[in-house]
């Protein structure tokens, strides 16, 4: 049986955008090396879903009360579908878009990708999954220091999926407004090209 691969874009700078770029050469990397892949493609950019209210959620969150909303429905879908999730993800002022935001509140379900345990503790479901991020970032952050308090989209990306029980593994494109776009572009595209296959 074929396996499935999600891609997301969630820029909004269409041809102009680094992590469009870096993570539609991790798919290339990943399809080049297995061809049976099925590849299913959202652009939360161009058809983004709506912010959070409990009639917005997917059927299956406990907010909808069973009714829901069918395009929530089917991110979250898709992605319990997938084995390989692909996220291009730029940083804007500090954090992830809104559209890449509105679509982690879909994909965050108890009892589908979490659930509670005896004293609280949190058992991630979505165990097994391969998430590869595109990060993409207008400045540097390799000063702890700064990044510490200024940094909340590789570090919200490691948590929110490691919250549900994956372990993402990033690619990062960096430095790009402050005079390094080809090179930070050209390291994460040599990084895209040496990932290893699905």
């Amino acid at each position: 049986m074929s396996k499935t691969l999600l891609h997301l874009d969630s820029s909004i700078l269409g041809d102009h955008s680094v992590s469009r770029q870096v993570s539609a050469a991790i798919v290339a990397r990943l399809t080049a090396a297995d061809p049976s892949l099925t590849v299913v493609y959202r652009d939360l950019a161009a058809a983004p879903l709506p912010h959070a209210t409990p009639a917005s959620m997917p059927a299956d969150h406990p907010l909808s009360g069973g009714k829901g909303d069918a395009a929530s429905q089917q991110a979250l879908d898709d992605f319990l579908a997938a084995d390989i999730v692909v996220v291009g993800a730029p940083m804007y002022n500090f954090s992830v878009p809104t559209q890449l935001r509105a679509w982690i509140d879909r994909i965050l379900v108890p009892g589908k990708t979490f659930a509670y345990g005896a004293g609280g503790a949190v058992e991630g479901l979505a165990k097994g999954k391969r998430v590869i991020v595109a990060l993409a970032r207008g400045g540097s952050y390799a000063d702890p220091s700064f990044a510490a308090v200024a940094e909340h989209a590789e570090t919200y990306l490691r948590w929110v999926f490691g919250f549900i029980g994956v372990e993402p593994e990033l690619i990062i494109a960096e430095g790009i407004a402050a005079g390094r776009r080809e090179a930070a572009l050209e390291a994460a595209l040599k990084d895209a090209a040496a990932l290893k296959a699905a």
